[in-house]
């Protein structure tokens, strides 16, 4: 990203440019699409990021970027995961014939990986949704070969992800990769009922400002399909946001003179106020659903039932 850009922390393609068109910036080498399923509630917008120049706009590589946000994620419902978890397994079939180039009859061996530590439930969402997999690779006739590993954090193996994958690549030779990670979002509105889907691969603990080594096709040589939650938002961004909207309701009520403080500095000298303010010198906050347990209990079985789906047709019932 640019030096003078407002860093409010985010790993959604859609979020970077919600924040880009907020500022009246320019989109170039950026695509969007949006639709919406009126009769299930989801929502489906599509980032595509074409060239540099919008991979240095959004901050994010070249690539695709699928997002799928629906409120009834926060609900106990079989019926509104099981349709979540359809509409997955579309968008994921969708880029996994369109990045390995096979079809239905010539499907790609596949190593999923659960990235996250199983010990911090707000982190715990990758190893989860692996434990809910269908393994078919130890199967003689299975038809595609599907393995999985949960490679733990540095501090439990002493390993980055991205060496104890790439190992695994080079040994048991799979045509792709599906990295499944909890994310950071800049709106909590978002925690736990949006799923980004995308090509570009995945760099553990980004989200966080925790930057390790990535899973992407440079690195291991085969695509990378990343599939994530937001599960975090930074206690920075919740405050920010909660201000500009204050601001806004006083100004709409004509208390005009209480905001005039917020005209005199601009939304990056706002932001980095309320960060000097509310995080500690150890560095960020970051907050999560009170709930998270229940979320991320539904949230693994809702992507694994799409990831089954997609690759084997079927589901855990």
């Amino acid at each position: 990203k640019q030096m003078n850009r407002m860093e409010i922390r985010t790993d959604l393609a859609l979020e970077a440019r919600e924040d880009i068109e907020a500022k009246g910036e320019r989109e170039s080498g950026v695509m969007f699409s949006e639709q919406m399923d009126e009769t299930t509630g989801i929502r489906v917008t599509t980032v595509q990021i074409v060239n540099e120049e919008g991979a240095k706009n959004i901050g994010k590589p070249v690539g695709t970027y699928i997002t799928l946000e629906a409120e009834s994620l926060e609900l106990p419902d079989e019926d509104c995961h099981r349709q979540v978890s359809e509409k997955l397994s579309e968008y994921l079939l969708g880029l996994v014939r369109s990045t390995t180039e096979r079809v239905e009859e010539n499907p790609p061996a596949v190593l999923a990986v659960g990235l996250g530590n199983r010990a911090v439930t707000s982190d715990s969402l990758g190893p989860k949704v692996v434990d809910e997999l269908w393994i078919t690779r130890h199967l003689e006739n299975a038809s595609p070969k599907i393995s999985g590993i949960v490679p733990g954090v540095m501090a439990q193996t002493g390993m980055e992800s991205a060496q104890i994958a790439h190992a695994i690549v080079t040994e048991t030779k799979p045509q792709l990769v599906i990295a499944i990670d909890a994310l950071a979002a800049r709106s909590a509105s978002r925690l736990g009922t949006t799923i980004q889907l995308t090509d570009t691969g995945i760099h553990p603990g980004s989200g966080v400002g925790n930057h390790r080594h990535s899973l992407t096709k440079e690195s291991l040589g085969i695509p990378v399909i990343a599939i994530g939650v937001p599960t975090v938002v930074s206690a920075a961004a919740m405050i920010y946001d909660t201000v500009q909207s204050f601001s806004m309701i006083l100004r709409e009520s004509g208390e005009v003179k209480t905001a005039d403080w917020m005209d005199e500095q601009s939304p990056e000298e706002r932001f980095q106020l309320i960060r000097e303010l509310v995080e500690p010198a150890f560095g960020p906050m970051m907050v999560t659903p009170k709930d998270i347990d229940e979320r991320i209990s539904q949230l693994s079985h809702t992507i694994a039932e799409g990831i089954n789906m997609a690759l084997l047709g079927q589901a855990d019932t």
